[in-house]
């Protein structure tokens, strides 16, 4: 009985938003194209060179490079093992959804496991910095000063939750001592032991980038779809239409965001907020890449509930001393 209700709301609501398509399809088509213009000057040149390049590094013993020269850092910071300051390095510089590609990278290769991969993606929720510095900064605030504001307290409120969960799932206390040796040592033996050669690593690594690409691209595109629907049938005010679109999706609130008619302070602040959560858009792309693995998402959730409101938080306190 639960199943066919259940299945009776889901083909209503199929209904409705097909109806929708066919008496708003210039609104709908304009969020498409909004959407594409996004994945296609923003998201894609940013993340697809990262993901083609993380790929190869994986398989040519960079993790365990990175894993052993900053292991004594990230074990005292967050307790986690070595192999989480790749991800995290690589993260920050390429931005979310790329922690989860990166988390599930090294779950198959069997360098975490899955209460290590739950307890990295919670810290690892890094937004591009070019798409701060750049689409938002400028396109959105019109104010560059603001933008780096908005990727500090963004980026080091990351680094707080990692600490405030540090004793979460801690990993075993490895030896942490540091040695160049020992690294450069890693990277060679598994470089030996890799049988792929650098053809069937770089094909696989293209192949993978643009199917995730595609991913983040479908999902993107279906939340703009649903939130240019909401828009079209709600009557609410113009802040609760941006907070709502932000926490549907975070592209769309930042537009709207942008166009408020409230301080400069009060945008960067629901910004650094809407950026911090990433949207549920941003968590269904993660949900996705991670679906076939045993990593948790729930302590995700939480930490960017606590993401959204600490940054934010911080915004509000050095705004005025930062601008």
């Amino acid at each position: 009985m639960q199943k066919n209700i259940f299945n009776i709301i889901v083909m209503s609501l199929l209904l409705f938003i097909t109806f929708q398509l066919l008496i708003s399809s210039k609104s709908i088509f304009d969020s498409v194209l909004f959407s594409f213009n996004i994945w296609k000057n923003s998201i894609f040149p940013s993340l697809f060179p990262f993901f083609v390049l993380s790929d190869v590094l994986v398989n040519y013993g960079f993790v365990e490079l990175t894993g052993n020269l900053f292991k004594p850092i990230i074990y005292k910071l967050f307790k986690v093992k070595g192999e989480a300051a790749y991800i995290f390095i690589m993260s920050m510089l390429s931005g979310f959804p790329s922690s989860a590609k990166y988390i599930r990278e090294l779950y198959f290769n069997k360098k975490i496991d899955e209460n290590e991969g739950t307890k990295i993606l919670m810290f690892t929720h890094f937004s591009n910095p070019l798409f701060i510095l750049g689409t938002i900064s400028i396109s959105f605030l019109n104010n560059k000063q603001v933008g780096i504001l908005v990727l500090l307290c963004h980026y080091i409120t990351n680094i707080i939750i990692g600490i405030i969960f540090k004793n979460y799932c801690p990993s075993k206390n490895e030896n942490i001592k540091f040695s160049l040796k020992d690294s450069l040592s890693a990277m060679t033996k598994y470089q030996l032991n890799n049988k792929k050669t650098f053809g069937n690593i770089f094909n696989h690594a293209i192949t993978t980038s643009i199917d995730t690409l595609l991913l983040i691209l479908g999902t993107m595109t279906t939340f703009l779809i649903i939130t240019t629907i909401i828009d079209n049938n709600l009557n609410i005010n113009d802040l609760c239409q941006a907070i709502l679109n932000g926490l549907i999706e975070m592209t769309q609130g930042l537009k709207y965001v942008s166009l408020l008619n409230v301080s400069l302070k009060i945008k960067a602040i629901i910004s650094t907020i809407l950026i911090s959560f990433g949207g549920i858009c941003v968590h269904l792309q993660i949900i996705s890449i991670l679906s076939d693995t045993k990593i948790k998402y729930l302590p995700f959730l939480l930490s960017r509930i606590i993401h959204s409101v600490i940054s934010g938080f911080l915004v509000y306190i050095l705004f005025d001393f930062f601008y």
